[in-house]
């Protein structure tokens, strides 16, 4: 458990904290109030991750709630080698990716592909946006370009690791990702922002 202290003197009172470790060690043990905790600890971040991916705010709800029960679920399988916010991530970038493909998500298979640019064509110099333009812009995005860019941008995967999520070849992976990053660049450049 973590301790945060309050400076001696204050009105405030030590306050005991929790960690994730011992949080899942009390879902184990059946302390149910654990799962309450753990679920509004991780589950807007966890929203966040889905919504990138598939791209609709009723389908990364279900997701979510999958993810959530699954990691519940498997609990006693939880190894304290990596985070559990790691753990779970995993968990819903692969339901993420699973309900894509369920709707029939298609990657550019890099054999089958004729027109690919070269990654350096765009020139990307003068273009400066925020996160958050960036996020809505991907929006418009075809969802293996999107599925693809949201990976390797803002969860930190690189192209072998996202060629294993989604079960397609590293190739395949790279030219989605050129391909996407050229698309995005071009709706950026051209102000086409989807606004909410």
């Amino acid at each position: 458990m973590r301790l945060l202290y309050i400076k001696p003197g204050s009105l405030a009172i030590e306050t005991l904290i929790p960690t994730a470790d011992v949080l899942v060690r009390q879902c184990i043990d059946g302390q149910t109030s654990a799962y309450r905790v753990l679920y509004e600890r991780y589950s807007k971040a966890m929203f966040n991750t889905a919504l990138r991916i598939v791209n609709k705010t009723a389908d990364a709800e279900d997701v979510i709630q999958d993810s959530f029960t699954d990691a519940f679920m498997q609990l006693s399988s939880f190894e304290s080698k990596s985070t559990f916010g790691a753990w779970l991530k995993q968990i819903v970038v692969f339901k993420s990716i699973t309900l894509l493909k369920k709707q029939r998500m298609s990657f550019v298979d890099m054999e089958k592909a004729e027109d690919v640019a070269d990654e350096n064509e765009l020139d990307e110099t003068d273009i400066w946006y925020t996160v958050d333009m960036i996020k809505q812009t991907m929006q418009q995005l075809p969802d293996g370009y999107r599925t693809v860019l949201s990976l390797y941008l803002f969860e930190g995967y690189d192209h072998e690791e996202i060629s294993e999520i989604l079960g397609v070849a590293q190739s395949t992976v790279r030219t989605q990702y050129i391909r996407a990053k050229q698309k995005l660049l071009k709706l950026l450049k051209k102000g086409e922002v989807y606004e909410q």
